[in-house]
């Protein structure tokens, strides 16, 4: 997995980036100075160009490891780290998740409701039965193959049960691929040499519309604002589930280091709350 621990933000002109090292924040520091002057060089020079914005899956992500689990062997198998909109990811090293992202449903108007005085009927979702059936029938081509299967807002979510995978390896591509998982998806699972899988529901579909201070805070008082933000969020999102269990297919077999990724994912994603999802 790739989190290094240590960033550092460098500022040159009115530029400013950051850098990251796994040994020291000194190191981070240096690196981070150095690539600010470049790109003041660069602009003085005519060849900058604004970076898209959006992730960027050529390098790591800056995130806060808040928690590690270990395997049986002493080896880490998942860290709990906090994304740059505040939520909580569950990160494994050989745990696979599958991200699989639908045409999000649109609602009927406030009709409904104010009608009948009860929200509508839950509508029939083609795409969503779709993905259903191609991730059941590629199950039963390769019957050696075991899945949770969970109902996110956005889609789907599949954890495979029977064993163990590297997020790097060419087969992982090809499950991915066949499976219909998001591109962008797997791109970050390849550069993160992890699995990704959202512990706690998005802000905003909590109510919370303001963004946090993202880590390392660059000083008390910014960090105090994120604790401030986080106690809100957290009290918000006591209402929401992240996704929801739906079935397990496949080999029932579950691998041991599995059954502890299972326990803690189910638990924090409330998977069987039956919240409203968000």
């Amino acid at each position: 997995m790739n989190f290094p621990r240590f960033w550092a933000k460098g500022e040159c002109d009115d530029f400013m980036c950051w850098r990251w090292s796994s040994q020291s924040l000194a190191e981070a520091q240096s690196l981070a100075d150095e690539a600010a002057r470049k790109l003041v060089e660069r602009f003085k020079g005519g060849k900058f160009n604004l970076p898209q914005r959006g992730y960027y899956p050529d390098r790591p992500f800056r995130e806060q490891v808040l928690q590690e689990i270990k395997n049986p062997a002493g080896d880490i198998a998942a860290v709990v780290t906090r994304n740059s909109y505040g939520c909580l990811v569950l990160n494994t090293a050989r745990v696979m998740f599958v991200d699989i992202d639908l045409p999000e449903q649109k609602p009927f108007s406030g009709f409904f409701k104010r009608l009948f005085g009860k929200s509508e009927p839950a509508q029939p979702n083609p795409a969503l039965s779709a993905a259903l059936q191609r991730t059941e029938a590629w199950t039963q081509n390769h019957p050696e193959w075991g899945w949770r299967i969970y109902r996110t807002r956005a889609g789907l979510r599949l954890l495979a049960t029977q064993d163990l995978h590297n997020a790097e390896a060419p087969a992982t591509d090809e499950v991915f691929r066949a499976l219909g998982a998001d591109e962008l998806y797997a791109k970050l699972c390849k550069n993160q040499k992890c699995f990704r899988a959202r512990l706690t529901p998005k802000p905003w579909r909590c109510g919370i519309n303001e963004k946090p201070d993202r880590w390392p805070w660059q000083s008390p008082e910014a960090e105090q604002r994120f604790q401030e933000w986080d106690a809100e969020y957290r009290s918000e999102a006591k209402a929401w589930a992240t996704c929801e269990f739906l079935r397990q297919i496949g080999n029932p077999v579950v691998h041991p280091e599995v059954q502890t990724i299972i326990r803690l994912h189910d638990e924090m994603v409330r998977a069987n709350s039956r919240l409203n999802l968000a």
